[in-house]
């Protein structure tokens, strides 16, 4: 390999970068405005789910329960109903997700020791209705602890005795990495990956089907650079475009998202080098293979947008997906680099904890640079 060969396919990369005004919006404006849109529309979090309350008893003790669903946080009480028929109709409507019917005597039954509630959730949401029947089931479990602990307190207060300890067993949960549970610190993070995938391939998949398109790929077939020399000269913009979309993206993640940044810069980076390299031979291979740019694109769309969204892990469990399913999600390099990203962002882990990924990052890197220039050697024969 020549300096001087490679230095010419880099600059002359660059050169037709700088008159495609669409490539470069295309690099470093799409990345930004996918954090933002899916940043702020991508989330896990429940809160205020509408709730309709159907109270027969009217007693304190089932106002202490309405009033217990409306300060924790996560219910909003829409509606207060007479009958069931209303019930019914409010949850058609979807104006609520879930119904709570305290039944007469619910006060009685109380202070003689059991009661019973009915919470109904609406199942066509079925991840919002499970969710929010968990919720309630935390509720009215924190009630009952309050009033086992209060009982026994004003009863020994009457008595003129020191109220002691009522509950045997208590429980501190502690969250570590996103104390808030904060659905957007995980989903930032892994946003660095699924974009990084997407423009990456989608970048370099127009390089050589350019080439074809324009009438150049003949003349780049007879001078004497190595295919070697061509992929590398044509990755070195793209993978430093790359970078510079990494360090906005972090930029903007944690300014505007306020995720927090616990690890290595130049950890990520090094790692996010890596899968660059990987990505952007595989959108070098896919356009020596599709030869022409609608084709690459599509193609390149195909193989990173699709795999990096949906297997992953960005959005659905890898463990609760089919065996098959997750057997493919091997095969997906965004997988391991969205640990990279998670674990450096939220956890601050080193090198030690994050080895496996960059062996990984590493191969991928190498298959990536294999697949693009054995592509490029078979078509310049």
């Amino acid at each position: 390999m020549r300096s001087r060969r490679l230095f010419a396919i880099t600059r002359k990369e660059v050169l037709q970068l700088r008159r495609d005004r669409r490539s470069l919006i295309f690099a470093f404006v799409l990345p930004l405005f996918l954090l933002i849109i899916f940043g702020y529309a991508i989330s896990w979090d429940v809160r205020n789910i509408a709730m309709v309350v159907l109270d027969y008893d009217r007693s304190q003790a089932s106002r202490a329960v309405i009033d217990a669903f409306r300060s924790s946080g996560y219910f909003t009480v829409v509606q207060e109903v007479s009958k069931p028929a209303d019930v019914d109709r409010v949850i058609d409507r979807g104006t609520a997700t879930l119904a709570l019917t305290i039944p007469p005597g619910f006060a009685r039954r109380l202070r003689s020791g059991t009661a019973q509630l009915q919470a109904i959730a609406d199942g066509s949401d079925a991840n919002t209705a499970t969710i929010a029947l968990g919720y309630a089931e935390v509720i009215l479990l924190n009630y009952g602890v309050r009033l086992i602990d209060v009982g026994p307190t004003l009863q020994s207060a009457r008595a003129g005795r020191s109220a002691g300890p009522t509950f045997p067993l208590t429980t501190q949960s502690r969250v570590w990495y996103n104390e808030e549970l904060r659905s957007r610190n995980m989903i930032v993070p892994g946003l660095v990956a699924v974009i990084m995938a997407i423009i990456a391939a989608i970048l370099t998949s127009l390089t050589i089907a350019r080439e074809w398109d324009r009438g150049t790929m003949e003349q780049l077939a007879s001078t004497p650079v190595t295919p070697f020399e061509v992929v590398i000269g044509k990755l070195i913009p793209y993978a430093a475009i790359g970078l510079i979309d990494i360090a906005a993206i972090t930029v903007t993640g944690v300014l505007l998202f306020r995720v927090p940044f616990r690890g290595s810069v130049v950890l990520l980076f090094a790692m996010s080098l890596l899968f660059l390299i990987g990505a952007l031979g595989v959108g070098i291979f896919i356009s020596a293979v599709a030869r022409t740019q609608l084709v690459a694109t599509q193609a390149a769309m195909v193989v990173t947008y699709l795999p990096s969204f949906l297997l992953s892990g960005f959005i659905y469990t890898i463990d609760n997906m089919p065996p098959v399913l997750r057997f493919v999600t091997y095969l997906v390099p965004a997988r391991y680099f969205l640990v990279v990203t998670r674990g450096i962002f939220l956890k601050g882990i080193g090198l030690g904890a994050l080895g496996v990924q960059a062996m990984l990052m590493i191969a991928f890197a190498v298959i990536g640079l294999s697949l693009s220039m054995w592509r490029f050697r078979k078509v310049i024969e």
